[in-house]
């Protein structure tokens, strides 16, 4: 995800003789999938805290230009709170961090693919992108049981990579449910 200000810059620096209707973007080559990697290990966490406490683990962080701005795993319990899931607790926490509900040009990586409610709330912060980890075939909204963040009526679009850690990420959920069991 490229921030409005590179593409400015980008547009302002772009060669007299560029046709109009292109827009050149510069960004320096990051690794990506190794800076993935590095903040889902955050998130996981995170996500071994929530499990310490009790809760159902799944953790995320928010990060904005590289850098963590939070960090939550799920709170339902301790907080006794059905909205306390780590996505939404992240999300509120960054909001506060950068002093804007909107979270524009972040990048929030979670454990697990976000349910319908953590869905719509990152469409309402309007985060760049998610990073999710395992697939949640009972109430995963991105892509297992709905596509919310694909949906062609809503204002706002995320882009999404699943998959990182996911075996770790799986794990820790089927660990925690097989000592409940």
């Amino acid at each position: 995800m490229i921030s409005r200000a590179v593409a400015r810059n980008a547009r302002a620096a772009a060669p007299e003789s560029a046709p109009h209707h292109l827009v050149v973007f510069w960004r320096p080559m990051t690794d990506s999938g190794k800076a993935d990697r590095i903040f889902m290990e955050a998130a996981l966490e995170q996500a071994r805290l929530a499990a310490e406490r009790g809760e159902v683990p799944v953790g995320a962080v928010v990060v904005i230009e590289n850098r963590i701005v939070c960090r939550s795993g799920n709170r339902t319990i301790t907080d006794c709170d059905p909205t306390a899931h780590a996505e939404i607790a992240a999300l509120r926490e960054a909001a506060t961090e950068i002093g804007n509900h909107r979270v524009l040009d972040a990048t929030l990586y979670v454990t697990i693919e976000p349910c319908v409610m953590c869905a719509g709330a990152m469409i309402q912060a309007r985060i760049g992108r998610l990073v999710y980890g395992a697939d949640d075939p009972k109430g995963g909204a991105v892509r297992s049981c709905f596509s919310l963040l694909d949906h062609t009526q809503l204002n706002h679009r995320v882009e999404v990579t699943s998959g990182v850690l996911a075996e770790e990420a799986a794990a820790l959920l089927k660990e925690f449910f097989a000592t409940r069991r």
